[in-house]
Formats: structure tokens, sequence, C-alpha cells
């Protein structure tokens, strides 16, 4: 049971991971690609804008990117980031030292 317990945490902690959101100024074309509203054509156009502008300072100046109207910028929101996220996941040691208390 107790071994169960611990896979299903660690399980969860992951998948919460595994759906962090995306930094515009670090990104690959590829990670890009991965948000839903990104194809190829648009994540080649916002690697292109940075490399030619520097970094977004803000999710909202994915708007300068062309290719980019309201209709993709509700869409795509959520799912990006500028700089690092402040979420901060529990360690997963900590999770084993409660599951065994």
């Amino acid at each position: 049971m107790y071994q169960r317990t611990v896979l299903v945490l660690f399980t969860l902690l992951f998948s919460l991971m595994a759906h962090a959101a995306v930094d515009l100024n670090s990104a690959s074309s590829s990670e890009l690609e991965s948000v839903n509203g990104i194809g190829p054509s648009k994540a080649a156009a916002i690697v292109d804008y940075r490399s030619k502008n520097g970094a977004f300072k803000s999710v909202d100046d994915l708007d300068k990117v062309p290719g980019f109207g309201s209709a993709t910028m509700d869409k795509v929101r959520k799912e990006l980031t500028v700089g690092p996220s402040k979420a901060v996941a529990a360690r997963p040691e900590k999770i084993v030292k409660e599951v065994k208390k």
C-alpha cells in the first residue's frame, strides 16, 4: 500500500510539472509548438521576433509578432509566461516523509 501511495504522489507531482507555462524568452520552436494555438509558422515568428527585438517584457508583447491577433492571444495567454515560473513544486522528499507518518 505504501508503494502505491508514493507512486500516486510522484505521478501527480510530475503531471503538474508537465503543465508548466512555456517561457517566451527561452523556449525553442518545438517547445512553443507544444502550446495549443501555436504551430510551426507562429513559433518561428516568435523566435525571429525575439532574435531581432530582444526579450519579451510580458506575454502581451506577443501581439507585436506578425500573425498574433486578439483571438490567438486569448487562446495562448494562459499557457505562456515571461521569465521563470513563480510556482514552486513541493520537494519529493517532503512528500515521502509525510506519507511515512
